[in-house]
């Protein structure tokens, strides 16, 4: 039999009634006597029940808290569940009376919308204080309190209530009444329905979670529990545990080994459209990376939501961190309707048939919820799978065909899944070359550089952590058109390397007033001798993986710069900006000791084992099969350095000191580095 929801709020709080009157509530001793017959839960909140008070008298439900001043009821850290409970408890030991499953759901829902709302409405404080300020009589509110208190509920809604709480026709009538008061708290109408949105979807966490705890006290819980409803739970809570785990954490780690952590200085990145061939138009009109992803996910056009979002840049621009940054935001904003799951993909130790298969392998042993056979099924779950590092992927397993075929599992997947699940994954543009038959649905954007407003932001981080003169001078002196030298600014575009930059200069290794002198030579070599060792020894080092550049290349850091000076001389040797594959083959053929440790790895690593080396770090593709510098000044740099070593060798000095050990005869016919090879 239907009944609205106002006779089932007064049925069960009329037991109550008598204990809230003004005699009992006079003193702490009289309050807490009276709470003492609602259970133990309300007597532990002694006199902060006076603020029940009115609803419990005057009120047709308990969503007329939304009609108070919420920071005076939220301040007392009023439970609504556990209270909800108690009542529950309270009122069949008075009435001798065994609750419904409709008055469980009726109260149970309310006190776990209240929760939820409390709960976001915390993370906006302007909000709030313009929510505390305004007086509680517009009519659109009143209109849906009586639609709420007139709405009739059965035994069949309750139960698709607990089946789908954010669909249900009960939430619906709970968020009219939020809405209104938020618009009546200076809201619009649409930012007023996404916000109650939000709470909805937090609800039903809490929901499902209050309606365990009270199956011990009520039959009709007890029935619903014994039918599976414990593992409804388990999967919530396991989903709620991976996010505090893995997804909470990641902005709170350390920069290496500093003290402060990446959401400490970590500025949102820019990016450019890549067209459907693959090119960038430099001078194109640049997008905030992160709001440009948000809108993405929520666009509502099915072509846009068969597409999978793949985000290159070069190496240091600071995909990972995006990532890191990007999973988070929606673990706090957004999970309510996406539930992010990050992924690094040289994490993944075999290839499924389905990417299915394979996320699920990655994921079972942190996630009790992926074991499940509906985990990517549910109809209140959506996932947002953010798979990062494709490029160490395909350089780690570069001859491997199951790494190809994964790139078009996850067009396949995202083309399954369309309307309900979405995958952001990200490398270097790199990774993609020499790939037949790339998916079709590959929506790329190229996160750009850092430019000087990016750049003032980050500076404006590190100047929390380090506020000093010294760091506002450096700052000044990157975006000085006459003393830095455009090599370093260059440099100084990317993340990884502004931070470099930065740190070193804190630490006084790079003298800045070096630079001011006549060609600052000694200046820029330290500043890339520093750069090549960072690359070489820290950009990918993490607790997990203090040496992946070696895993990755089968290369110390010794043999790994002399492999890229001596594929600089090639790309220098050939006058233009890039050099052919086979002709760094070629050259590190004819040098003995750079023969032997491609052959090395060759053997550990396959006949890629040159190519994988080199596309581990500052080198690109281009469109002709050739290899090329990011960085012109890197390839400068290594070419002199390169000739230095080959001078330094051919002048040893004798043991007198006069002469040289090759002679004059010798040096003559000596085979210059540039010439060797053609």
């Amino acid at each position: 039999m239907n009944k609205p929801l106002s006779q089932f709020w007064q049925r069960l709080v009329a037991p109550v009634k008598e204990h809230f009157s003004p005699e009992i509530l006079e003193t702490t001793a009289e309050s807490s006597k009276a709470v003492l017959e609602l259970g133990k839960t309300l007597e532990e909140q002694g006199t902060k029940l006076e603020l029940l008070k009115p609803l419990v008298e005057h009120s047709d439900s308990l969503l007329d808290v939304l009609c108070s001043p919420v920071a005076q009821v939220m301040g007392a850290g009023l439970p609504f569940i556990s209270i909800a409970i108690a009542l529950l408890k309270f009122y069949r030991e008075k009435t001798h009376t065994e609750p419904t499953l409709e008055d469980c759901v009726v109260l149970i829902s309310q006190a776990a919308y209240l929760e939820s709302f409390a709960e976001i409405i915390a993370e906006h404080q302007q909000l709030l204080a313009s929510w505390n300020s305004q007086q509680y009589s517009d009519q659109a509110l009143k209109k849906a309190l009586k639609e709420l208190d007139d709405f009739e509920l059965d035994a069949d809604a309750a139960k698709r209530a607990i089946a789908s709480f954010p669909e249900s026709q009960l939430v619906k009538h709970f968020n009219k009444v939020l809405s209104a008061r938020l618009q009546q708290a200076g809201l619009t109408q649409p930012e007023a329905e996404d916000f109650t949105a939000s709470v909805a979807r937090n609800t039903e966490i809490y929901f499902l979670q209050a309606l365990a705890a009270a199956r011990n006290s009520v039959q009709p819980l007890a029935d619903l529990y014994s039918n599976g409803g414990i593992e409804v739970i388990k999967k919530y809570g396991s989903i709620q545990d991976y996010l505090e785990q893995e997804i909470e954490s990641k902005p709170k780690e350390n920069v290496f080994s500093e003290s402060f952590t990446y959401k400490d200085i970590y500025v949102k990145p820019q990016a450019r459209k890549i067209d459907p061939n693959g090119n960038i138009n430099d001078s194109s009109k640049l997008i905030d990376l992160e709001n440009w992803v948000k809108n993405t996910l929520f666009d509502k056009d099915l072509n846009i939501q068969r597409k999978v979002i793949f985000i290159q840049g070069g190496p240091g621009r600071g995909k990972s961190i995006f990532c890191r940054m990007f999973a988070d935001l929606v673990r706090l904003d957004l999970y309510r309707r996406w539930t992010p799951i990050l992924i690094r993909l040289r994490d993944i130790e075999v290839f499924q048939p389905s990417l299915e298969e394979t996320l699920r392998s990655r994921l079972k042993s942190k996630c009790h919820f992926a074991l499940r056979d509906d985990w990517l099924i549910d109809p209140h779950i959506r996932f947002l799978f953010i798979l990062d590092g494709f490029d160490e992927l395909r350089i780690e397993r570069s001859n491997n065909p199951s790494v190809e075929r994964f790139i078009r599992q996850v067009g396949t997947f995202q083309e399954d899944y369309a309307q309900k699940h979405r995958v952001i994954i990200t490398g270097r543009a790199m990774a993609l070359h020499g790939i037949d038959r790339l998916p079709a649905n590959l929506e790329r954007v190229e996160i750009a550089e850092m430019d000087t407003e990016l750049q003032n932001q980050w500076f404006n981080n590190w100047r929390q952590q380090f506020p000093t003169d010294k760091t506002t001078a450096f700052q000044e002196f990157l975006q000085n058109a006459q003393s830095c030298p455009n090599q370093v600014k260059e440099l100084a575009k990317e993340p990884l390397l502004l931070y470099m930059l930065t740190a070193m200069h804190r630490d006084d290794k790079l003298d800045i007033s070096k630079f001011e002198q006549a060609t600052g030579t000694a200046a820029k070599i330290l500043v890339y001798e520093q750069a090549l060792d960072w690359v070489l020894t820290k950009q990918r080092s993490d607790s997990r993986h203090p040496d992946l550049n070696y895993e990755l290349t089968r290369q110390n850091p010794e043999a790994l710069q002399r492999i890229l000076a001596e594929a600089a001389v090639c790309v220098v040797q050939s006058g233009g900006e890039s050099a052919s594959m086979q002709m760094v083959k070629a050259r590190l053929q004819q040098d003995d000791e750079a023969k032997e440790l491609i052959a090395k790895a060759e053997k550990e690593l396959g006949e890629e084992s040159l190519k994988t080396a080199l596309s581990a770090f500052y080198l690109k593709s281009n469109d002709d099969g050739g290899v090329e510098f990011f960085h012109k000044s890197f390839r400068e740099f290594l070419c002199a350095e390169r000739l230095k070593q080959s001078l330094e060798e051919w002048t040893e000095p004798g043991r007198r000191g006069k002469t040289f050990n090759v002679d004059e005869q010798q040096f003559k016919g000596r085979q210059s580095p540039l010439n060797r090879g053609r």
